[in-house]
């Protein structure tokens, strides 16, 4: 059995000709206006993002400020079956604010640190640690991936709700071309299928 030659007809929906129904070209203008604006609404909305990360990591650096702590008791070795990817435990530190304030908190430090060692933590306006905050680096790589994931986000839904669309008209056009065939057969008083 020899396979069928058949030219693929690009861009048909957009042609004039005796088969091509309304709903074709709504479907072609749909497709067509849902690519735009998932291009065009995924840029803007990574863009909107990688901004939006920025401005919280500008806003965390200038809330917070580096302080000089003392370890309030040793700092526990975790052991080798709790070991953290960074290798700090938590432990109880000891800092003077501006005002003179004296802060106790919990902060992350080296394991078997000794009681009364200094160690550098970061605080916000309210006297709470916090963590340090994003270096030029990981602000770059952070911005740069919220601005990927929203732009993806952005586009997905808009393409999702573009293919809803097209099952709606491929839907109404299935319904369409049964009714047609209805009305065809009945005259004769026999049906095709």
């Amino acid at each position: 059995m020899a396979a069928s030659e058949c030219t693929r007809v690009r861009l048909w929906r957009w042609r004039r000709s005796p088969l091509r129904r309304r709903s074709d070209l709504v479907e072609a203008w749909v497709v067509l206006c849902g690519w735009v604006v998932a291009l065009v609404g995924g840029v803007f909305g990574g863009l909107l993002a990688a901004d939006a990360v920025v401005a919280s990591a500008e806003q965390q650096r200038a809330e917070s400020r580096k302080v000089t702590a003392v370890l309030v008791k040793d700092a526990e070795d975790p052991g080798p079956s709790r070991v953290t990817t960074d290798h700090l435990v938590w432990a109880t530190v000891r800092w003077t604010d501006a005002d003179g304030t004296t802060r106790t908190d919990e902060a992350r430090v080296s394991p078997r640190t000794q009681a009364g060692s200094k160690v550098e933590v970061w605080t916000d306006r309210d006297g709470a640690v916090v963590n340090e905050p994003l270096s030029e680096n990981e602000l770059l790589l952070h911005s740069i991936a919220g601005g990927v994931l929203a732009a993806a986000g952005v586009g997905g839904v808009v393409l999702g709700c573009t293919w809803t669309v097209r099952l709606g008209l491929e839907r109404r056009r299935l319904e369409q071309w049964a009714a047609e065939w209805e009305r065809m057969d009945t005259p004769w008083g026999w049906k095709t299928g």
